[in-house]
């Protein structure tokens, strides 16, 4: 849908963005999105719109929050294909779920596969498995096929992208 490498993603993001605002005024959740540090190059000084800049340093994930008391943390991901490519993946956010997940937090990815036009809670030891097989020749892309039904996400009950309940699911394992 979105030509421009800069905005793939970004029709996921809204969905997410406007998902976690309904969670937080109904007191589910407090999640934000993680701005990516930037540093202005130029400036449009009639606008004040920044027109050119280079990224700080790598980001983590892009949200992170708390869930009745849960500390969360995930990054949302969109493919055309039937995998999800692991090229998708920084090793430095693999590297940040996993120690988010050292400190008794729960991190995870939000995939949609637009062919199917379904989304997805993928849980980190599903995503770290993959990572690690990558790293010693393995397949490079985690497939459709690995994707659990019972964490798809479905838009329900007012929720545009509601997670929460595949959450509910991963931690409870009903």
């Amino acid at each position: 849908m979105f030509a421009d490498r800069g905005l793939r993603g970004s029709e996921l993001e809204e969905k997410i963005n406007i998902t976690n605002e309904v969670y937080l005024k109904s007191g589910l959740a407090i999640i934000q999105k993680i701005p990516t540090p930037i540093t202005p190059i130029e400036i449009d000084k009639e606008t004040r719109h920044i027109t050119l800049a280079y990224f700080d340093k790598k980001s983590t994930v892009e949200y992170i929050g708390a869930v009745q008391s849960i500390p969360i943390c995930f990054d949302a991901k969109e493919t055309a294909n039937k995998s999800l490519p692991l090229q998708n993946i920084h090793p430095h956010q693999v590297e940040f779920m996993e120690k988010f997940m050292q400190q008794d937090g729960v991190s995870f990815l939000l995939v949609h596969f637009t062919e199917f036009d379904e989304y997805y809670f993928l849980p980190f030891e599903v995503l770290k498995k993959y990572v690690d097989g990558a790293s010693k020749g393995g397949r490079k892309s985690i497939p459709y096929s690995a994707f659990e039904k019972k964490y798809q996400i479905k838009n329900e009950k007012g929720y545009i992208c509601h997670y929460l309940e595949a959450l509910n699911i991963y931690i409870t394992g009903k």
